[in-house]
């Protein structure tokens, strides 16, 4: 977290993957000890402009907090918002309100 807060985000991203490779051989892919790793991931690409593999990202935190903890969490609706401000950043005005609403609705 602390190469991101510098603004190093290729750094950041080497040592989330670590982090990912290390949670997924030990845990699983699914786990839901996985899901804030993704998430920080997705934001690290978020702020670099790579807003696709954001997206890729944030939606897999999204699932597998789906699955752990149903639609009504506050895990959930953080990362509804996310994936809504992604979609604010590239312009889908349609698709930001989309997930914005989801996540007024949990």
């Amino acid at each position: 977290m602390l190469y991101n807060d510098q603004g190093n985000h290729q750094e950041a991203l080497v040592y989330y993957a670590k982090l990912l490779s290390i949670d997924i051989s030990t845990l699983g892919e699914n786990q839901h000890s996985l899901s804030p790793t993704y998430n920080c991931m997705g934001k690290v690409h978020k702020l670099k402009g790579d807003y696709d593999k954001a997206l890729e990202y944030y939606n897999k935190s999204l699932a597998i907090r789906l699955n752990a903890l149903g639609e009504k969490h506050p895990d959930v609706a953080d990362s509804y918002n996310n994936i809504g401000m992604v979609y604010h950043a590239t312009g889908d005005y349609d698709k930001s309100l989309e997930y914005f609403a989801k996540m007024l609705s949990t």
